[in-house]
């Protein structure tokens, strides 16, 4: 074997090892797995996908606007839930834009409960910048405005390298947007990206008044995304203690699971998660 390997293995044993011995945290949240977890050549339509969700024990899935509404369907005849759509705006001085898609996905969507997961880009502000705070609350107002008499909530997302790249910005812009139906994502993987593990606790603590979604995933501190984003269990970030600290606020809403970028099979992926989280949460 040679030395790179040998490496690799001892790394693996040793998150195993970690993993096995901490204590299960009785967690009640559902888990589900994101768009990013769920697309391979051996599962090409909805129902397949739904499917080995159902055989896996995930509580449903999340998709993207467009082919919301037959996912939905694959996944409320196992009863899965749909849990979020991921979309995108672009916040601008003159113009700022949502996916067309949109008011379709909204109306088909009505009543089943369904998040609208909202990253926001822009070409004249930069990441964090606070001056594009004005045009992105006109926007998010006016989709918590559609969304509201669907019974759909909208919950930001922060992404590494967006305008609004920071759990920080996403509480910021909801706390000015100030609907009910408004919150904000935290995603561990784009947190670690921007540097901020130390300010995990803080920034939970912010968040949780606003706090609709959570994700997660096996990660290393720091790196590229193949070292961010891993299976759960992998990795030498603890997640367990993540999610203990979660936990710790009071948290009971859904978490989903990030798989972006991940080579191999979904299903092999998808079950090396599910033991992971199993051993972590005491959901079995």
């Amino acid at each position: 074997m040679r030395l790179q390997q040998f490496v690799a293995t001892l790394a693996l044993a040793a998150t195993a090892t970690l993993l096995h011995a901490a204590e299960p945290l009785g967690l009640t949240n559902a888990f589900f797995a994101m768009d990013t977890a769920v697309v391979d050549a051996q599962h090409p339509t909805y129902d397949s996908r739904a499917q080995l969700l159902k055989e896996l024990g995930y509580a449903g899935a999340g998709w993207r606007p467009g082919g919301a509404a037959e996912f939905h369907s694959a996944l409320s005849t196992r009863s899965l839930q749909l849990f979020a759509i991921y979309t995108s705006g672009n916040v601008e001085p003159v113009g700022s834009q949502l996916d067309p898609q949109l008011t379709n996905a909204i109306a088909a969507l009505k009543g089943t409960g369904a998040i609208i997961w909202l990253p926001l880009t822009s070409k004249a502000y930069k990441p964090s910048q606070p001056e594009g705070d004005e045009a992105a609350v006109k926007l998010v107002r006016g989709l918590a405005d559609l969304a509201e008499p669907a019974g759909l909530k909208v919950a930001l997302y922060p992404h590494t390298w967006f305008w609004m790249e920071r759990v920080q910005d996403a509480v910021r812009v909801a706390q000015k947007v100030n609907r009910k139906n408004v919150g904000v994502t935290f995603n561990l993987c784009h947190c670690l990206k921007v540097g901020d593990e130390a300010k995990i606790p803080q920034l939970l603590q912010a968040a949780r008044p606003h706090l609709f979604l959570v994700t997660i995933n096996g990660a290393d501190h720091e790196g590229n995304w193949d070292k961010l984003i891993q299976p759960l269990g992998r990795g030498t970030f603890d997640v367990h203690n993540f999610l203990k600290t979660l936990k710790d606020t009071g948290y009971t809403g859904p978490i989903g699971l990030q798989h972006y970028g991940l080579k191999g099979g979904i299903q092999e992926n998808l079950k090396a998660s599910i033991d992971a989280w199993k051993e972590i949460s005491g959901q079995h």
